[in-house]
């Protein structure tokens, strides 16, 4: 990220965005204290991403800019019943944060043996977690990198609240998925919302990391997940991006994988104006294996822009990347993908796919997947396609009897629906079917 002078618009955005963060507060432990204190003097010396960076050179964020934003106070409240209709009914355990501040009330913890979940405050100071703590302690805000980034060092900077997710050495939760539900109120605010997964020798775990609204006024959440995977552990992270269209969403998600260890992600955003997500996984271990599937889908002036990077450390590693975007209106997707092999890191088999429906004349796509290999005995291949909805495809189901509207929503449908149908949690499939079903859903000529 860029360190050159920031015009003043730029400069008063960062000043309010870090302004609530230097006020430190009482009661943390000094380690959290240390991290909070480094990533903030980091943020302050960084300067917020242009189109003059190449990384943000198809991403705007202007409109953000001026946006005046305030703190959001602790204590919201969102009504049970708008709650209820948001939870995942396989999701027995559930972690709700409003505006980014825990709703003890609204959650509900089921300890299992062997795993726990709950906010970083009662990590701190209940006696139960006194086992865990040190990997707590070694893992956040550790896994995330923040030297380059200014969003992950302000969310960082604020760190006082985190849904945490520990499960121990040879733990396995099966179909039991646990949900973290981050909901925004919608009312001007800025809120950073912290994830912390740790899966330890052996477990297996799903997370579904949720970003809703219940309110339709500009805001920003700006969110950091960290995933620490031991050996020849496995973690399921769905990550649902379902914010107001009037949201600014940055999200950066990093994933460390040791040896033997397996990652599937399914990322899924339909909503808000403009939203970043940027996946980063470190394939540091051998026999790594991860499988990541991402869909976009937009519509009217929304602009999502995905940056992923797998980064292969050691040799006999594998991943698989199907990434697809849906741009209606005027809506702009955007998609940059790097595989990174390393010098050493041989036996490697990687691919990447970016594929991009536009449904009108004015949509459109930016997509740059790319390799890096400094490794000779290797396997990788990647590969972008653009386009419309075939006219053949489109006559071929008119011959059926279909009209062409409906030829065109089932053939939408059918693009999107083939990433989201293996997600191991079938409320969810449903949930994300009827959302496609709805965006895809034309009225008749």
């Amino acid at each position: 990220m860029s360190t050159v002078e920031s015009n003043p618009v730029e400069s008063d955005f960062l000043a309010s965005l870090l302004a609530p963060a230097a006020q430190t507060a009482e009661g943390h432990d000094l380690w959290l204290k240390a991290r909070r204190a480094s990533a903030l003097e980091r943020a302050s010396a960084l300067s917020v991403p242009t189109t003059r960076d190449e990384d943000w050179r198809f991403t705007d964020l202007s409109m953000l800019y001026r946006l005046k934003l305030k703190a959001a106070d602790a204590g919201g409240q969102v009504d049970s019943a708008i709650l209820t209709t948001l939870m995942f009914p396989e999701a027995t355990t559930r972690l709700v944060f409003v505006d980014g501040h825990f709703d003890r009330s609204a959650s509900s913890i089921a300890q299992e043996e062997k795993v726990r979940v709950g906010n970083l405050e009662q990590a701190l100071r209940d006696s139960a977690w006194r086992s865990t703590l040190g990997e707590v302690e070694s893992r956040l805000a550790t896994v995330a990198r923040v030297e380059h980034d200014v969003f992950a060092a302000a969310n960082t900077a604020f760190l006082r609240e985190a849904a945490i997710v520990h499960v121990a050495a040879g733990a396995q939760l099966g179909d039991t998925p646990i949900q973290v539900i981050n909901v925004a109120t919608g009312h001007a605010t800025g809120s950073n919302p912290r994830v912390l997964v740790v899966a330890g020798q052996g477990s297996g775990c799903t997370v579904i990391e949720d970003y809703v609204a219940v309110g339709g006024s500009a805001y920003f959440t700006n969110s950091v997940c960290e995933i620490a995977i031991g050996p020849d552990a496995e973690v399921h992270h769905i990550k649902l991006q379902r914010e107001a269209d009037t949201a600014f969403h940055i999200a950066n998600t990093t994933v460390l994988m040791q040896d033997n260890s397996r990652y599937r992600n399914w990322s899924v955003g339909v909503g808000g104006r403009i939203s970043r997500h940027n996946l980063h996984v470190v394939q540091d271990g051998t026999g790594i294996d991860c499988d990541m599937h991402g869909l976009a889908m937009i519509s009217g002036r929304q602009l999502a822009d995905t940056h992923s990077s797998v980064d292969h450390a050691l040799p006999y590693g594998a991943s698989r990347q199907v990434h697809k975007t849906i741009a209606g209106g005027s809506a702009h997707a955007v998609f940059n993908g790097k595989i990174l092999v390393r010098e050493g890191a041989q036996q490697t088999n990687s691919s990447q796919q970016s594929r991009n429906l536009l449904l009108s004349q004015r949509a459109k796509v930016d997509t740059k997947p790319q390799l890096e290999i400094f490794a000779d005995d290797v396997k990788c291949a990647h590969g972008a396609t653009v386009g419309q909805i075939a006219a053949d495809e489109v006559f071929y189901l008119k011959s059926r009897g279909l009209s062409e509207t409906a030829a065109r929503n089932l053939l939408t449908y059918a693009f999107a629906k083939e990433v989201v149908e293996h997600i191991p949690v079938a409320s969810v499939i449903a949930v994300l079917e009827n959302h496609i079903l709805e965006q895809t859903r034309t009225k008749e000529a």
